[in-house]
């Protein structure tokens, strides 16, 4: 069976379904809301070598069939939001330009004479995508060691997500400060400054 159940969370290699897969012994990384599954022991490793777990091990699994996938999904819609959308087919050559919603206003249209002024940009510099992946933009390990280095405290693997929701904001609004200076490059002076008390 050739269809991709999820790919390797290390070398984002296809894991078909109903094949050997290996995933960490460790619980906190086998949860629905962070799944993380490996296509070979050396996958496994080099998670292993960033999350600096105490005592782990790989262990070897066979991912469902797609009719049981497709029941645990059924069983966890949560779940079934957070998987990303099937890949856009790519346009043929000479195809009419991407989706507008992905253009950044102002920027001049296929239709627009050669050498013509760009259109001022009115409202939002940058027309943002909805994306539905959740992806986890922090390393937990490291968030944990800061926060225990720092304080003393321990955290809570679920600070993460909070922070990652953050990140993404912080993204749009880097890009919508380089879509204004009609740039397709996010620079370092895009991204608003930490506040600091």
């Amino acid at each position: 069976m050739a269809e991709t159940w999820l790919l390797c969370s290390a070398c984002r290699t296809p894991i078909s379904f109903g094949v050997k897969y290996f995933q960490c012994s460790v619980s906190t990384c086998n949860r629905a809301r962070m799944r993380l599954v490996f296509c070979s022991v050396a996958c496994w490793d080099s998670h292993v070598a960033t999350a600096r777990h105490r005592d782990s091990w790989a262990e070897d699994k066979i991912a469902p069939t797609k009719d049981a996938w497709a029941r645990e999904l059924a069983d966890q819609p949560a779940e079934a939001a957070r998987l990303p959308p099937p890949a856009p087919a790519r346009p043929a050559v000479g195809a009419a330009p991407q989706d507008p919603a992905r253009r950044i206003v102002g920027a001049p249209t296929p239709s627009s004479a050669p050498g013509a002024a760009p259109a001022p940009a009115s409202g939002a510099a940058v027309h943002l995508n909805d994306i539905v992946d959740r992806d986890m933009m922090i390393v937990i390990s490291k968030l944990k060691k800061y926060i225990k280095d720092r304080s003393g405290m321990n955290c809570s693997d679920a600070v993460a997500e909070v922070l990652s929701d953050h990140v993404r904001i912080l993204c749009d609004d880097s890009i919508r400060a380089a879509g204004r200076d009609e740039r397709k490059t996010v620079l370092d002076r895009d991204v608003p400054r930490p506040r600091r008390p």
